[in-house]
């Protein structure tokens, strides 16, 4: 998905966090995440991207409004869960998603496409647990279901679940029964404020039922005491603080007393911009990647070469022709560690035999 527009809703931002409720929104790329922000919200705040158009990285993005006269603010995140991206820019990713929904969710929203298998999405809870904690999916995570419109018409979306997609089922079990659609086919303007308001009383609901404000976590907490810290430092500055060259005391009073509600926001929004490095242990999500099918390429690729050995005993004498072989398919470092185990192993097999073999003559 494109990244979307500047935000200019300052007038609509609500001064504090706690007066809101925030709504993270995940997926691969063209799940329907700026889609669905959008119906959310009841404008173009998201860009979206049709199939056609190709995809490229993006940042986070958040966007405010007022739902049901309701502060809502909608968070945007971009695939991080299931790419192959370096270690750091997972960092910088999982950072600025943090960021811009501290102090914490109310709610994580896991868009899921219909017409697609769930393979990702169920690495996509994976590594919510590893970062967040189990209680993060269990607790706090709905399945919003995207691409709707893909299936039968007529075709109920609880039959398609329950009857036709085991996967998708095993995704709504592990967040707690918890899914919902934004698609209505009538399509109409009033249906799909419904639906909003039907998804937000879900999110109220998962929240009552947790026995919490809205979902915390040290990493969480992280973010938060970093983004206060930016804004006193921000407000220190625009009192004069930056022109004498002095630094922020930490007597320093709260941001809040000294700003009007709009200017408060603005500085919020660009404390929470300015976070990108939160102490995040990137390994549990890079091993999520489909990039991580390699070790266990090599392990059949072994198990297959050493079965042939045992089975093809008149071809022991070509060991070290098969080591090469091997090394020379698989390529690079790990080619020529596995061509030359190979080889070994092959060696070994054959002097084992050969007496056998001259025994039995």
């Amino acid at each position: 998905m494109a990244s979307g527009p500047p935000q200019t809703e300052h007038s609509i931002s609500s001064p504090c966090p706690n007066a809101e409720l925030r709504l993270v929104l995940l997926g691969r790329t063209r799940a329907g995440q700026s889609a669905a922000g959008n119906a959310i919200l009841g404008r173009q705040a998201f860009l979206t991207q049709t199939a056609s158009e190709r995809a490229v990285t993006q940042e986070c993005e958040k966007h405010r409004g007022t739902i049901a006269g309701r502060w809502v603010s909608v968070v945007v995140a971009q695939d991080w869960f299931c790419s192959e991206r370096p270690p750091e820019e997972v960092r910088h990713h999982v950072s600025s998603c943090v960021a811009l929904s501290a102090p914490g969710p109310h709610a994580f929203l896991l868009c899921v496409p219909v017409d697609r298998p769930a393979d990702m999405e169920l690495r996509a809870l994976e590594a919510l647990e590893k970062v967040f904690g189990p209680t993060a999916v269990s607790g706090h995570t709905l399945v919003l279901f995207t691409h709707t419109d893909q299936m039968v018409l007529g075709q109920q979306l609880d039959e398609y679940i329950a009857t036709r997609r085991k996967d998708l089922l095993e995704l709504v079990v592990m967040c707690g029964d918890r899914y919902h659609s934004l698609e209505r086919r009538s399509r109409g303007e009033k249906d799909e404020r419904k639906s909003v308001e039907e998804l937000l009383e879900k999110v109220e609901q998962t929240v009552k039922e947790s026995g919490v404000e809205f979902y915390s976590c040290p990493l969480y907490q992280e973010a938060e005491a970093r983004v206060r810290e930016k804004q006193a430092e921000i407000v220190w500055q625009r009192r004069g603080g930056e022109e004498l060259n002095e630094e922020v005391p930490s007597s320093a009073s709260p941001p809040e007393q000294e700003l009007d509600d709009e200017e408060m926001a603005r500085v919020r929004e660009e404390a929470e911009r300015s976070v990108h490095n939160l102490n995040i242990d990137t390994e549990g999500i890079t091993s999520l990647s489909p990039a991580s099918s390699s070790p266990s390429f090599l392990s059949s690729l072994w198990q297959g070469l050493t079965g042939w050995l045992r089975r093809l005993p008149k071809m022991l004498r070509m060991e070290s022709l098969l080591g090469a072989f091997v090394g020379l398919f698989v390529g690079g470092p790990v080619g020529r560690m596995l061509g030359a185990t190979v080889g070994s192993v092959a060696t070994e097999v054959g002097r084992r035999k050969t007496p056998k073999t001259e025994k039995n003559k």
